[in-house]
């Protein structure tokens, strides 16, 4: 696993994607979100927010083309949040335990693309 600093650093780089990879659940994520999943070891995360994409949560219109995810990591424990839009929170789902080497980080999921902002 790569320290935070260097994910950080490799993460400004994506400002796109040409290929998109496909989740199990049914979503894509982009180049930008496998490298993260990669230096992170962090493919349960790309997990946990195809796990949300279910007709019952889509069935909120908001949810449907655009949600924001973080993920706050503190202590080596996570909090998982999903918003429709800044400060609407939807879902926070607490991780007990996780060794994910970044204090935060923000994903966006449009259109069932899960991606960095700096992709979008």
């Amino acid at each position: 696993m790569k320290n935070a600093e260097q994910i950080i650093a490799e993460l400004k780089h994506f400002t796109g994607s040409e290929v998109m990879y496909k989740h199990w659940l049914g979503i894509q994520y982009t180049e930008g979100v496998k490298y993260l999943a990669d230096a992170a070891e962090a493919y349960w995360l790309i997990d946990i927010i195809a796990s949300y994409q279910t007709k019952k949560f889509l069935s909120n219109s908001q949810l449907q083309d655009f949600q924001i995810w973080h993920l706050l990591v503190e202590n080596q424990s996570g909090t998982l949040i999903c918003e429709w839009d800044t400060d609407q929170e939807v879902i926070r789902q607490e991780i007990e335990y996780t060794d994910f080497p970044l204090a935060t980080t923000k994903l966006y999921l449009v259109q069932k693309v899960l991606m960095l902002p700096s992709e979008n």
